[in-house]
């Protein structure tokens, strides 16, 4: 009985994901990042891009708004992936479409799959660059047509706005902080103030490690000589 529920235990925690439970206020700014960084580039697309059809407000973009707001602590949600991740989407997209452009199961197929790889080579992991990929060979017409050009926008254009909006947004308050490198400098700073940091590690003093070694010889030799 007791191994049949360690047994349901062991699959419930790879089935089951507990989720890290947010202060009420981090929703609020997931919201406002969110929303600001979308209805940016919206409105930018609307004022200026009117005649290029809606191909400036791509659909990887919500999904990047999902990891830089929603989860910016993940590593596949820093400034180095997301931008990194979407030039690499948006470049072997356009290439392998223009190699391929009869046959789109394997054009989609191919663009995917080595973006994922190339990804991985360069430590720029992000999922959503996977549908920029994507997007380039399943597009309409008008983003099909832009080639080369679909890298510099929309893509690289929308992307920076999803960055500035991230960076302002989620380092505002203190309880959320954007890029690893923010989050190290924040550590570093309660360093510095002498405020107490849990992630640090303590070294023990070396004279009672000493004493703590001197005390056990003792009892064992005692012990040995019983």
């Amino acid at each position: 009985m007791k191994k049949r529920i360690k047994r349901r235990y062991r699959i419930a925690r790879y089935v089951i994901y507990r989720q890290t439970i947010l202060e009420p206020a981090d929703h609020f700014w997931t919201f406002l990042g969110a929303f600001t960084a979308i209805a940016l580039i919206g409105l930018l697309q609307q004022s200026r891009f009117t005649q290029q059809d809606d191909i400036f407000l791509i659909g990887s973009f919500g999904a990047s708004c999902v990891l830089i707001f929603g989860s910016t602590h993940s590593p596949l949600a820093q400034p180095r992936n997301l931008v990194g991740g979407h030039l690499i989407g948006s470049l072997i997209g356009v290439a392998v479409y223009k190699l391929i452009p009869d046959h789109l199961w394997l054009s989609s197929a191919l663009a995917v799959s080595l973006s994922i790889v190339c990804m991985q080579i360069t430590k720029t992991m992000h999922p959503p660059a996977g549908a920029t990929a994507l997007i380039a060979n399943i597009g309409s017409e008008k983003i099909k047509s832009l080639g080369f050009g679909y890298t510099l926008s929309p893509v690289l254009t929308g992307v920076t706005i999803l960055l500035v909006i991230a960076l302002i947004v989620n380092n505002i308050p203190s309880s959320r902080s954007y890029s690893l490198g923010a989050i190290r400098g924040r550590k570093a700073l309660k360093r510095k103030k002498g405020l107490p940091n849990r992630s640090a590690k303590t070294t023990p003093d070396p004279s009672l490690l000493a004493c703590e070694i001197k005390a056990v010889s003792e009892r064992t030799a005692s012990e040995s000589a019983v």
